[in-house]
């Protein structure tokens, strides 16, 4: 288990059920030019029934997400 909190999004309709499903394919690589931006991984990425859930190995990261998720 990772030592990083996960973030779960109901991003996708239920129908986006596996992370190769091109929606979330294409969202898991703009997850993945992000880590690459703050120079750290993505380390987990799953979908599930539409809900995403992921975790980077950055408290910054993952601290600018939940800002931008509670605007919302």
């Amino acid at each position: 288990m990772s030592e990083y909190g996960v973030i779960e999004v109901d991003l996708f309709s239920e129908e986006v059920d596996s992370p190769e499903h091109p929606q979330a394919a294409n969202f898991k690589a703009l997850l993945e030019d992000v880590a690459d931006e703050y120079n750290c991984n993505l380390l987990l990425f799953e979908v599930d029934r539409g809900t995403v859930a992921f975790s980077f190995d950055s408290d910054e990261l993952m601290a600018e997400i939940l800002k931008i998720l509670q605007m919302k």
